[in-house]
Formats: C-alpha cells, structure tokens, sequence
C-alpha cells in the first residue's frame, strides 16, 4: 500500500518512475482506457473543489473505473459528527484507494494511519496540496526537461497556500533552483 500524502515520502526514483507513467498516459491514453477497470475510488472532498475533484473523477473514469463519495461534507454522516477515522474506515471497505481534500492540516496523514487502502492527499488545510506539485512538476518537465537552473516566481498566498509550500519543497531537489 503506498500513500501519498506529503511529495517528501517519495525518492527521486519513485517521483521519476510516476512522472514517466504520467507522461505515457499523456501520450497514448487508449493503452490505458482499462487500467483501472474494476477499481473504486472513493472521493471524500471536505470542502469546495472544483478542478482538483473534478480531474479526479475524470481520470478514474477514463482509465476504466468508477468513482464513489461526496463533494460536500453536509451531505455525509460527518455532517452527523462521524469521525474521520469512522469515515476512512468505512470508505475503505468499499473503495480501492480514496482521494481527500480536507481544511485540516494534517489529516490526509491521519487518514492514511485509519485506511486499508491508500490514501492521496488532494490539499490538507493551507499544509500541503502534493497533487498539484504532481501536475505543475509534470508541466515544468514536459516543457523544460528538467528544473535544474530554474527561476520561478510564486505570488498569491504564501503563507496559506498549499500549492505554494508543496512546490518550494520539491523543487528543492533539483539544483539551482
């Protein structure tokens, strides 16, 4: 079982090996329209997304699988005070990996010690939003090659924003950045 909850729990290998699956699925996504067939997700998105849930869903759908959760929180049992751990406990009886967003920081990492499935952090409170990283670090390296000798300006949150604090910690692995 392999979470990812925070970009730093993943080598440079692992991060190189993802990244070269992602750009096959880019480049020829009719090998892969059953990749997923049979396969759940449960997608539990604690407060507002839009395109974080919605590339979700659709990615699941295109590899061939099915997708299961709620997109507000007040639709659920949480709404009834359920816990976490008694959601992710549940959910993962159903699904075959699960895809949160939550305005807590920390708790895709509380969920991944509750869940029998793997858990993929989709942002965390204004922490860490690693699959953005995922994307922006697939676009940086599609275009550029590599992120060595980069410069990058980041404006918006920097304080609060999870994209932002994802970013400047992976680019920390490449040089002169």
């Amino acid at each position: 079982m392999r979470h990812i909850i925070d970009l730093s729990d993943l080598t440079m290998e692992e991060f190189n090996e993802l990244y070269k699956l992602t750009s096959n699925i880019i480049d020829r996504p009719e090998g892969y329209t059953d990749a997923c067939r049979g396969k759940v997700l449960g997608s539990l998105f604690y407060e507002p997304s839009t395109r974080t849930n919605l590339s979700f869903s659709t990615a699941m759908m295109r590899l061939g699988g099915s997708v299961v959760g709620f997109s507000n929180p007040n639709s659920s049992s949480a709404a009834k005070g359920e816990t976490l751990k008694d959601t992710i406990t549940m959910v993962s009886n159903y699904a075959d990996m699960i895809v949160m967003r939550n305005p807590h920081e920390g708790a895709a990492k509380a969920a991944s010690m509750f869940s029998e499935v793997p858990i993929i952090n989709a942002g965390d409170g204004g922490h860490l939003h690693p699959t953005q990283t995922l994307a922006d670090m697939t676009t940086i390296l599609r275009l550029r090659g590599s992120a060595d000798n980069m410069k990058i300006g980041l404006c918006g949150d920097l304080k609060y924003g999870r994209t932002v604090h994802s970013l400047i910690h992976f680019l920390a692995n490449y040089k002169n950045v």
